[in-house]
């Protein structure tokens, strides 16, 4: 089959409306690994690339979401934090553009009834409009 478990997406297919940073980049907690003896736990890795997992939350821009599905978690696989444009709008939240964004579907059994849902990963942040897809160089200003 053509299509792979994780497969990649414009970011114009999932946010049409936007994208909408709401607090920080984080660390992504492996809750499988043992606790340390202050209590806390590792950072989850990549299972393929063994990089260290980040991830933001995000808002959908489109009025016509569901309750569940405004709030979008995105990961990252990068051994250093990824780093989100600077905010210039009026607006409490970053406008954000996912490069190199894929996502998964997966069985969201934890509700009355399951429902498809969806795990995006991405490789990095644009200021919208002024992405370049991945492998591409940047333009020289």
């Amino acid at each position: 089959m053509a299509i792979a478990k994780r497969f990649e997406i414009a970011h114009d297919t999932v946010f049409p409306k936007g994208a909408y940073l709401r607090g920080l980049v984080e660390p992504v907690t492996d809750f499988q690994a043992e606790q340390r003896p202050d209590g806390s736990r590792p950072q989850q890795h990549d299972k393929e690339t063994g990089l260290r997992l980040w991830q933001c939350t995000v808002i959908d821009g489109d009025d016509e979401a569901g309750r569940r599905e405004i709030g979008v978690t995105v990961k990252f696989a990068a051994e250093v934090q990824p780093v989100p444009p600077k905010n210039t709008s009026p607006l409490p939240w970053t406008p954000v553009e996912f490069v190199g964004l894929t996502a998964l579907p997966y069985v969201d059994d934890s509700g009355r009834r399951p429902r498809i849902a969806w795990s995006f990963r991405a490789q990095g942040f644009a200021t919208p409009g002024q992405s370049v897809k991945v492998g591409e160089p940047k333009a020289a200003a």
